[in-house]
């Protein structure tokens, strides 16, 4: 059911019963869980988190919760979620009568007459089940023919506690590290994102409010939530500036830094902006504080100069005590990095729990841990764009572009998890843009594939819209993935909530290529 009344609909049954929290394995859906669990433990209300990797076992929830599932979505955002009876169907429902009842002592036209009237029961329930499967194809086409993303259900898990009068601070920054998560995988658009950027800092301006006048205000154990124009540069204050400005991806695309003459600009830019190479090889922290006091403003008016007008954002900051400051990107980054961390000891589910506890002020340990992760994360991205690039790995498939990563190229076990190489396809996508001459390929979408199991012999694809789509719902791959599928009996499988993404085995792949370029020609 919809829940329209979050006071009273939703509460009341958190009051009543257990409650199981089924999870995404994404940061966005990370946040929107721990703002649940600290709203339950205020009420001390019984909870089961249960982590789940894809559509297959939250189908298998559905199908054993469907009575006490709740749909949580804000009325502004139009989903169009189709309803739970018009895609699933009882197994009751499909049970039909096999055999006649036992007819000793009627007579022959009695027989006769129950039999058909039990055949025309039967032609009609099968001639229902066709409507109903017809009607359910038609519904799920319209519904999965696109992919996108509505508001970052971490923001929605947040009203739900506002409206409670139970909001936190800490459940506001778990809200805003949500939608950066959203606005960093390029999952929604960017009217979107400073749309949200709006109410979150209203509700930023709120609680400093509330707090101000506070006796633990300045304790260095406070925490202090600050909206902010920063960088577009990723990581940029717990790394070097030079380090950051190679492994962002909206600088490294537009200065085509995989080439020499990428290179040669980017010391141009340095020097435009009048930063000596000693002090931006170096840490940050380490910069003289004369440089860093106007840093932002003489980056900005520099990159202007060299096409990058977007390198000023709307993002927020936050502060534990004097020493410790992340921006909410840092935060996504390093936690969408120890969700997918390559380590061979560790699982699915640890590696969740332990993206989860990052997010507590009192696990910084865990949260720097993961911002190191990230580091390498970027420079393996960006070294593996270069490659791409230079040995020209990007090849025209007619309708797509088409991207391999083989086995044994470097780092490539880091883009073996869904997240990490979604994000590489869409920074090797805005790379490819700005280094091609080919208007053509500008309008294409990208599919890429990478190892995935070299003992099982599986490979991840992956499916990006063309970079200058800017539409919201505009990601087709999910669909044509499954009819192209469909199509060649491929030992396919969609075990991720991005249905764009998929799995197979690596000897099916050039079968699952043709029919995808069959289906999209």
């Amino acid at each position: 059911m919809f829940v329209s009344d979050f006071r009273k609909e939703f509460y009341e049954v958190l009051q009543s019963q257990r409650v199981l929290l089924f999870v995404a394995s994404d940061v966005d859906a990370l946040c929107a869980c721990k703002i649940l669990q600290a709203l339950f433990q205020c009420d001390h209300v019984q909870y089961t988190l249960v982590p789940v990797s894809g559509w297959q076992e939250l189908e298998t929830a559905f199908l054993e919760h469907k009575e006490q599932i709740k749909l949580l979505i804000k009325q502004d955002d139009d989903l169009e979620v189709p309803a739970y009876d018009d895609i699933f169907r009882d197994e009751e429902e499909d049970k039909e009568h096999s055999g006649n009842e036992s007819d000793e002592g009627s007579e022959p036209s009695e027989k006769r007459t129950r039999v058909e009237e039990e055949i025309a029961e039967r032609t009609l329930k099968r001639r229902k089940r066709r409507e109903w499967e017809a009607r359910r194809r038609d519904i799920l086409f319209d519904y999965e023919q696109y992919e996108y993303h509505g508001t970052s259900s971490a923001m929605v898990m947040f009203d739900l506690a506002w409206m409670m009068s139970k909001d936190l601070s800490d459940m506001l920054w778990w809200a805003i590290v949500g939608l950066t998560d959203q606005w960093v995988q390029d999952k929604i658009t960017q009217m979107k994102y400073v749309t949200d950027v709006g109410i979150l800092q209203r509700h930023v301006s709120r609680h400093n409010h509330r707090h101000e006048d506070e006796e633990h205000a300045l304790s260095v154990d406070c925490m202090r939530i600050s909206f902010e124009y920063d960088l577009r540069l990723a990581l940029y204050q717990h790394w070097s500036l030079h380090d950051s400005l190679c492994n962002t991806c909206y600088t490294a695309a537009r200065f085509k830094l995989w080439s020499l003459h990428g290179q040669k600009r980017l010391q141009e830019f340095l020097a435009d902006v009048g930063l000596p190479l000693k002090q931006v090889k170096q840490k940050f922290q380490s910069m003289d504080v004369s440089l860093k006091e106007n840093l932002r403003e003489m980056i900005e008016e520099s990159a202007n100069k060299f096409g990058m007008k977007d390198m000023r954002i709307q993002t927020f900051s936050i502060h534990f005590g004097f020493k410790h400051k992340f921006l909410a990107s840092d935060v996504a980054f390093a936690t969408m990095s120890l969700m997918e961390s390559p380590e061979k000891d560790s699982s699915g589910t640890d590696n969740f729990i332990q993206a989860l506890d990052s997010l507590s002020r009192g696990n910084l340990d865990k949260l720097y841990r993961g911002l190191e992760l990230a580091k390498q994360q970027l420079r393996a991205t960006q070294q593996t764009i270069a490659s791409c690039l230079c040995t020209n790995l990007i090849i025209s498939q007619g309708p797509f572009l088409y991207c391999s990563l083989m086995e044994g190229t470097p780092d490539v076990v880091l883009f073996s998890r869904p997240a990490a190489l979604s994000l590489l396809s869409k920074h090797l996508l805005k790379s490819f843009v700005c280094s091609t001459k080919n208007r053509r390929c500008k309008l294409l979408p990208l599919v890429m594939a990478a190892p995935l199991s070299a003992e099982q012999g599986t490979v991840t694809m992956v499916g990006i819209p063309p970079e200058t789509d800017s539409s919201d719902r505009k990601n087709f791959f999910g669909r044509a993935f499954e009819k192209a599928a469909e199509g060649t009996n491929s030992r396919t499988l969609h075990n991720h909530f991005d249905l764009s993404v998929i799995e197979l085995k690596a000897e099916d792949r050039s079968k699952f290529l043709d029919a995808l370029v069959s289906l999209l020609s």
